[in-house]
């Protein structure tokens, strides 16, 4: 546990978040969650978080455990086709975590879910974070387009405006 991190998170208020994603921003990507998923079966969760709990703070939660534990509260694994995809952000650590349901395993290479990542966090680190997050998405929904064609007339499953913790 680093004192810089913990000092990031300690310092990271409700007001940074909304300053990096302001409600147009939001609803541009649900708007762009809801326009991807219209070309594959796959469903998207986008979660952005702007600080860890000081029990996670001191714990030593990685952003990964803490995507993990997202994936499971906000019910990514339960979609019928198991190839729900949650992609998280901890603001305060500019960290980015993809986590895919087991549908995509041995589809979808770790490293391309990787580059993703790496893809965004470039940008956000640039100061383009709503950018950065769409673009993030719509490489996501490429490689979801990719392994699950659009069946037509499917049921979303889980929301697509991010949810902002």
């Amino acid at each position: 546990m680093g004192l810089r991190r913990i000092l990031r998170h300690v310092a990271h208020t409700r007001y940074a978040s909304r300053r990096a994603f302001p409600a147009a921003a939001l609803a541009a990507i649900g708007r762009g969650v809801a326009t991807g998923e219209q070309r594959h079966s796959g469903e998207l969760r986008c979660v952005i978080e702007g600080e860890l709990s000081w029990e996670a703070l001191l714990a030593g939660q990685s952003a990964r455990e803490r995507a993990l534990e997202v994936f499971s509260l906000e019910r990514v694994w339960d979609t019928a086709a198991n190839n729900g995809v949650l992609v998280y952000l901890l603001l305060a650590d500019h960290d980015v975590e993809i986590v895919a349901d087991r549908g995509f395993n041995g589809r979808v290479a770790p490293s391309e879910w990787q580059a993703i990542c790496t893809a965004m966090e470039r940008r956000f680190r640039a100061g383009e974070f709503a950018a950065g997050l769409i673009a993030g998405l719509e490489a996501v929904h490429q490689l979801a387009a990719r392994e699950f064609p659009a069946a037509g007339g499917g049921v979303n499953e889980l929301q697509d405006s991010p949810r902002l913790r």
